[in-house]
């Protein structure tokens, strides 16, 4: 196997970058969710996981570019977030007040639509969206979901055709040919070694209603859930049964990873 994708996102629940190569650190990529958006009606993370509100954020892409991370606006604009009035122009273009946030000890309550629910009435529509606290299993304080990394294999993908873009993993892995979807599963308690970096494969990821969303330049597509409800909803530890594809991973040892390195 090899690692084919590095991805990271610098703001939570917006578009990301694409990397050649990224620093592994105990809570994941360096950079990766380093902000997010605090909603200043409700003191929760802004996030698409709660599509009625907030699944514009995923017309927006966060870079980092010269030490600082700027957030890409649909038409060109760009908003810097060392700027004091950066959560002013977000807010201005969501429609809704927010502030931006790097501190996660502050907030890390998120409300998570249920996906079936979405699926059967729509992103407009208000449905049972119980919150959970985010980075369980990340040490120390952040705003990413569960653990440290979310990976998935090329074999998944391609069974669902489906980008990886709409899954929004970290690292990517491509698989040989023949390999049946879903091989992740196979992964979760084993330790994964690429380069010098060591993970430990923990949990299957469950998927909310992100993916069926548009994506930037990307449409909505409900199949990119429908499917994994249809054929591959598993029991997700403390979770119950939910669609999964890929799985999430805690860092043993950190390092630098680059694409093209080989995944043992």
């Amino acid at each position: 196997m090899l690692l084919d994708e590095v991805w990271r996102y610098p703001v939570k629940s917006m578009l990301g970058e694409q990397l050649a190569e990224a620093e592994v650190t105990a809570q994941g990529l360096a950079g990766d969710r380093r902000y997010a958006l605090v909603d200043r009606l409700t003191g929760g993370v802004a996030s698409a996981k709660q599509p009625r509100l907030w699944r514009s954020l995923l017309g927006l892409t966060a870079e980092h570019v010269d030490g600082s991370v700027r957030v890409r606006l649909p038409g060109g604009a760009a908003v810097s977030l060392d700027d004091p009035v950066a959560g002013q122009r977000l807010s201005a273009h969501l429609g809704r007040q927010v502030h931006v946030s790097s501190d996660p000890q502050g907030t890390r309550e998120v409300d998570r639509a249920e996906p079936d629910e979405v699926l059967a009435h729509g992103v407009e529509a208000a449905v049972p969206s119980p919150s959970f606290v985010l980075g369980q299993e990340v040490p120390g304080p952040s705003f990413l979901d569960l653990a440290p990394l979310h990976l998935i294999s090329t074999a998944t993908l391609d069974h669902l055709g489906v980008p990886a873009a709409r899954y929004r993993p970290n690292l990517v892995v491509r698989t040989p040919a023949g390999t049946p979807p879903y091989t992740e599963d196979a992964w979760i308690g084993s330790t994964l070694a690429i380069g010098d970096v060591v993970l430990r494969v923990v949990l299957p990821t469950p998927r909310c209603a992100v993916p069926v969303l548009a994506h930037g330049a990307l449409p909505a597509d409900p199949r990119a859930l429908r499917q994994l409800v249809a054929e591959h909803a598993i029991d997700v530890p403390g979770q119950g049964v939910l669609p999964v594809a890929g799985v999430y991973a805690t860092v043993q040892r950190a390092g630098r990873i680059a694409v093209g390195m080989p995944v043992r």
